[in-house]
Order: structure tokens, then sequence, then C-alpha cells
């Protein structure tokens, strides 16, 4: 495929016309479809089992979890929680266990399948592109260490809100906590998509310019003034991945006033079907995000 045009416009304006080329072109979008879906449908499969291996081998309906519900949740909040500790104390040490081979697996088998289904879809995107395939595997490698560091501030500040609001010894606040988990959430969020772009433009610059990893680092890092444009893209398409998830939630909810003449089987496939149309969604936008950054890219620098 030829290289994508040069476009004059500011490319976060012209996001909606960015938007129609990749419908234009639905092979993108299923190239990245099918590299996702090949990694997460065995790994689904392995969670499953291994999930599974575990809940036959501890007694965990001992702890009473099945009759935890919504309401529970919100009309005696300390009692379903502590239903819901008693349960993780249960199975805990075997998921632990299991984790401890399962993380490492998944997560090398991740960055192999993702650095050449992006080398795929990347050279399909543009075909003067190298192909980079080694440097990309280790680019999504070093990516997981700031999104680990995220989630692990994440977890520390969920642990010292409780501290402060519900785990106080009198009663608990848990409006307090839920505002705190809310601030805590979008603070992080808006963080990792500040710095996420690092990673996601250096895939493509290593293929633009024929580098190593360090070298696409080191030149992501020098962007100079394509930052904020980069930044605001990446705020934009993680706002829109929000939206998705509100989207998939209300589509979820959409059977539950008929519930009562519903089976639960079709109930279960109704989800179903949300969940593959909200990772369908989902791909599509991550290839606009590298479609984006592809045309800043050629709309400002000549090659």
């Amino acid at each position: 495929m030829a290289a994508i045009a040069q476009q004059p416009e500011r490319i976060t304006q012209g996001f909606v016309a960015n938007l129609s080329w990749l419908r234009a072109r639905p092979l993108l979008t299923l190239i990245e479809v099918a590299w996702r879906w090949a990694f997460g449908i065995p790994a689904l499969w392995l969670l499953y089992t291994q999930g599974m291996r575990v809940l036959n081998a501890v007694p965990w309906r001992a702890t009473g979890v099945e009759g935890v519900t919504v309401n529970q949740l919100l009309t005696d909040p300390m009692g379903a929680s502590t239903t819901i500790a008693n349960f993780a104390a249960v199975v805990g040490p075997d998921v632990y266990a299991a984790a401890a081979w399962i993380v490492p697996l998944l997560l090398v088998v991740w960055t192999v399948v993702s650095g050449v289904g992006r080398t795929l879809l990347l050279r399909r995107m543009d075909g003067t592109l190298h192909a980079r395939p080694a440097t990309l595997v280790v680019l999504q490698l070093l990516r997981v260490l700031p999104l680990a560091a995220v989630f692990a501030a994440w977890w520390f500040g969920l642990q010292k809100l409780a501290q402060h609001t519900v785990l106080t010894g009198g009663e608990p606040q848990m409006m307090v906590y839920v505002g705190g988990v809310i601030i805590l959430t979008i603070g992080l969020f808006v963080f990792s998509a500040a710095i996420g772009w690092i990673f996601s433009i250096a895939p493509l610059l290593a293929m633009l310019h024929n580098t190593n990893a360090v070298r696409s680092l080191r030149d992501a890092l020098q962007v100079g003034h394509l930052r904020a444009a980069l930044v605001e893209i990446n705020l934009v398409l993680g706002i829109v991945k929000i939206a998705l998830v509100v989207l998939a939630m209300v589509f979820s909810a959409c059977p539950l006033p008929f519930q009562s003449v519903m089976t639960d089987e079709f109930l279960f496939w109704w989800n179903v079907g949300v969940a593959i149309w909200y990772f369908i969604a989902s791909d599509f936008f991550h290839v606009a995000r590298l479609s984006s950054y592809l045309r800043l890219w050629r709309a400002t620098h000549s090659e």
C-alpha cells in the first residue's frame, strides 16, 4: 500500500477524516483484531482452565461469596467486603502459585505476538516502513514497566484510602472512599495517557528510521514540537476508550428490565456479543491511534 498522504491540517482536528480513512480500509482493523485475538483466545482458555482448577481445589463455597449481591454491596458494604475477603484468603495461595508461571508466560507470548502483529499492521498501513519485528517485541516488553508502575501506584493508593476511610475502626466512610477511588483512577489515567504516547510512537519511529529499541525511544523523547499533539491524540483516544466502556455497560444492562421473561442463556450470549463488540471497537481505535501518529509524522516531516 502506498504511503499515507501528507495532511496539511492539524491531525487532532482531522480525526473524523482519519476515522473515515480507516473505515474505508477494514483490512487494517482486521489485522489488529487477528493478532490480538490470536493471543487473547488461548490466554482466556488458559486462565479459565487454571481458574477452575483453583476453585475445584479449595472449599470456596463455604465463604458464602455466591450470595453476595450488588444490593448487599450497597446496603451492607462491610459484611459483603468481609465475605469477599474470606473468599480471597481461601483462593489466594493457589491463585498466587498459578500466577507465578502464568503471568511470565503470557507476558512473553504477548510481546512476541504483538511485535509481529504490529509489524504486519504498520507495513500494511504504509509499505515504505522498515520491518523491525524484534525491535517491536523489545519495545512492547519495555512498555509493561510503566504500566506495572501505574498499577502498583493505583493498588497502593487504594490501600491507603481504605485505611483512612473504611478500616478506621469506626463508621466506614464509603462515599469518601468511592470518591477517592474515582479521583485516584482518573488522575492515574491522565498521567498514563500523558506518558503513554512515548511507547506508542517508538515502534513507528523504529520502522520509519530502521533503528533499534534504544534509539527509537530516544527519538520518541526528542519529538520537540510534536509532543503536545501526540499527548493530545493519546488523551482523546483514551477518553474514547472510556466512552466505549460506558457504552458496553449500557448495552449489557439493556435486557435487565426484561429479565423475568428472558433465559440465563440469552443473557449470557447477549453479554458475550457486547464484549465482542467492545473489543472490535477498541481494536479499531488502537489502529486509529497509530494511523494518527503516522499521518502527523508524514505531515510534518519530509521523507
